[in-house]
């Protein structure tokens, strides 16, 4: 579908320095928009600021680390604060973390939840009522399939996903009569540093989705307000499955094919 409302347009994107994020700002460029990149990492940033550059999109990066509860403020200060309106706000910055809840690393779990939720909260608190007051705007919000149930072992991350998923439906339902459109995004595994820094190999399917089709879909079903998105005909099945199976059973198949070997 043709996005033209996103052309010439300022598109924030958390987490751009890899991965999804990075694949939906390229997608986000191919439509038009102009683009602010924010990661931790400066040279990862610089480099696909290049890249856009390149290609005649207008780029800016704002170095921030979202573990930081002052890092949505900086943000904010060096966007709309600077006269940038931000019309396309994307919340993909995210972390996870495998492994027994009880022996995990606790700083990690706890990282989860202020990158996870407390900064897609923050952000979105900053941004969203200037597109309110405009009658104009779009959020995407990175939720997962995680977020249909529990996940033992990314116990966690899924109830962070969860959070993701609602609070995006619940804010979409408030704004929708302003011209605001919400869009919550629930991949399944998907070609990303994920695993590898998560250390949740054990999730990594076959048939991983590339996260360029997956920025694809996602930009397509934001420029048409679907309010949640699972890219993939298999993801949507159990998504949707998940639905209709006792939540112990889940849990019970689960903990058994993810526990950590000796």
């Amino acid at each position: 579908m043709a996005t033209i409302d996103f052309q010439n347009r300022w598109a924030l994107i958390t987490g751009a320095s890899s991965g999804i994020g990075a694949a939906l700002a390229r997608e986000l460029a191919a439509h038009g928009a102009k683009l602010i990149l924010t990661a931790r990492r400066r040279d990862r940033l610089e480099a696909l600021a290049a890249e856009l550059a390149a290609k005649a999109a207008e780029t800016r990066i704002v170095v921030a680390d979202l573990n930081d509860p002052t890092a949505p403020e900086q943000i904010f200060a060096a966007t709309e604060g600077a006269g940038l309106v931000v019309d396309i706000l994307v919340n993909n910055a995210g972390l996870g973390q495998y492994g027994a809840f009880s022996t995990s690393d606790a700083n990690q779990e706890f990282s989860q939840v202020r990158v996870n939720c407390e900064a897609v909260v923050r952000l979105s608190r900053l941004f969203i009522p200037r597109m309110v007051e405009r009658r104009r705007g779009w959020m995407l919000v990175l939720a997962s399939t995680a977020s249909f149930q529990p996940v033992p072992y990314l116990s966690t991350y899924a109830a962070t996903k969860a959070f993701d998923r609602f609070f995006a439906l619940g804010v979409a339902a408030e704004v929708a009569r302003f011209g605001v459109k919400i869009t919550a995004l629930c991949p399944g595994t998907t070609e990303s540093e994920f695993f590898e820094v998560a250390r949740a190999s054990v999730f990594r399917s076959r048939n991983l989705q590339s996260a360029e089709d997956v920025a694809r879909i996602a930009i397509d079903a934001l420029a048409r307000g679907q309010r949640t998105i699972v890219p993939k005909f298999p993801n949507k099945f159990v998504a949707f499955l998940v639905r209709f199976l006792p939540v112990g059973l889940i849990t019970w198949f689960v903990e058994r094919f993810a526990r950590p070997k000796p």
